[in-house]
């Protein structure tokens, strides 16, 4: 299974919000796309289909930009894969019906999992994590 540059710019984007969150400032697309290493058209047209999905929102004006909709810990890396394409895992077998029974469920069992295992990888945790592991090379 290969995930998609675009939910991985997604994922990233969400992540740079998210680092600003606290601070309530909305971050300028240049800043983001040079910060996440994101082509800065590919960004935009990132952000907005985010937008669309209440999981970002602009802000208008010489200070605007883009911010989070809600806390990090409101937002799964599964709710940006969804916005992104739509499912988490979609397995074409799962619609097939000359694919065998006992196959289709698997597949089902996996698309489960995978969904499980999104849904519960809030981008707050993301932080917490990435901040434990900058404090352990202070020590």
């Amino acid at each position: 299974m290969k995930l998609s540059v675009k939910s991985d710019y997604a994922a990233r984007a969400v992540l740079g919000l998210a680092r600003a969150f606290v601070t309530g400032s909305a971050r300028k697309v240049e800043e983001l796309a040079l910060e996440q290493g994101i082509p800065g058209n590919y960004l935009v047209q990132i952000l907005l289909e985010l937008k669309t999905k209440q999981l970002v929102r602009s802000v208008r004006g010489k200070d605007g930009g883009y911010l989070l909709a809600r806390p990090p810990g409101e937002i799964t890396l599964g709710d940006v894969m969804r916005a992104m394409h739509g499912e988490v895992l979609d397995p074409p077998a799962l619609g097939d019906p000359q694919c065998p029974l006992e196959l289709r469920e698997a597949w089902a069992r996996l698309k489960a999992a995978a969904e499980q295992a999104a849904d519960s990888l809030d981008f707050q945790s993301v932080l917490d994590q990435s901040g434990d592991r900058e404090k352990m090379y202070y020590i």
